[in-house]
């Protein structure tokens, strides 16, 4: 079975990358039954040869079972199934999604609104170069490093350390919810259009503009979030429906 080139099902098929097949793979294995839980899911070795992957591919893809709540890792003993469907709050690092992005709407968004009254031509230059950098990057472990910079960027041109060093100590996080999104929501490019909004907004020294893109942003890595993690729930639920059509 080889999911190194794979596509999605549906009128326009996006191609996939190979973790994404195989982690797609491996959570259907799971969903279905499969693999129950408290089963062991054969060897790195195993899957790799079944799945014709390689061992860097599997391992994201394990990563990202882990982060999903579907798995768990034991050191020296290999990887368990704990759970049969996706838990609604995942873990990124130290941090559950939710308290991340409740954090980040509070700080993120004010913040830019800050960068767009306190920034110098300093800070224009270094976000307009990075921005630049991450719209021309193809590399997924590149583009997340520079995306990290980016938002720490943004806090520094506020002008207030403690609002940097909040963005420090959930930096980590960030750079593990900003792959997740990228490997499995196919974010890259619009998170660039989102980004070049908040910059557009800061060098026009437009606070509400700015304060606006944060917000479109975020929300839109709530959503992608939301899709990854609970895709049935979130195209059936009534509840977000009506809260579409508010």
């Amino acid at each position: 079975m080889n999911l190194s080139d794979s596509q999605t099902a549906g009128d326009v098929p996006r191609r996939i990358s190979a973790m994404e097949a195989v982690l797609n793979h491996l959570r259907g294995a799971i969903e279905r039954g499969e693999y129950a839980v408290g089963d062991k899911l054969p060897s790195e070795a195993e899957l790799c040869r079944r799945l014709e992957v390689s061992r860097p591919v599997l391992r994201e893809a394990l990563r990202a079972l882990q982060t999903m709540g579907l798995t768990v890792s034991r050191t020296g003993k290999g990887t368990f199934v704990i759970s049969d469907g996706a838990v609604a709050d995942p873990t990124f690092g130290d941090y559950v999604a939710s308290d991340l992005l409740e954090v980040r709407r509070h700080v993120e968004i004010p913040v830019a609104g800050y960068a767009a009254l306190r920034r110098t031509a300093e800070d224009l230059d270094h976000l307009t170069h990075l921005l630049e950098r991450m719209e021309q990057e193809t590399d997924t472990t590149a583009w997340v490093a520079m995306d990290s910079l980016f938002h720490l960027a943004i806090a520094q041109a506020a002008r207030n350390p403690v609002f940097r060093r909040v963005i420090e100590e959930i930096r980590d996080a960030l750079a593990r919810q900003s792959a997740f999104l990228n490997e499995l929501g196919g974010r890259r490019e619009q998170s660039n259009r989102e980004h070049r909004a908040i910059v557009e907004a800061l060098i026009d020294r437009s606070e509400d503009d700015a304060v606006a893109a944060m917000e479109h942003h975020l929300a839109r890595v709530e959503t992608t979030l939301t899709t990854i993690v609970r895709p049935q729930q979130h195209r059936t639920d009534p509840s977000t429906e009506d809260e579409d059509h508010a």
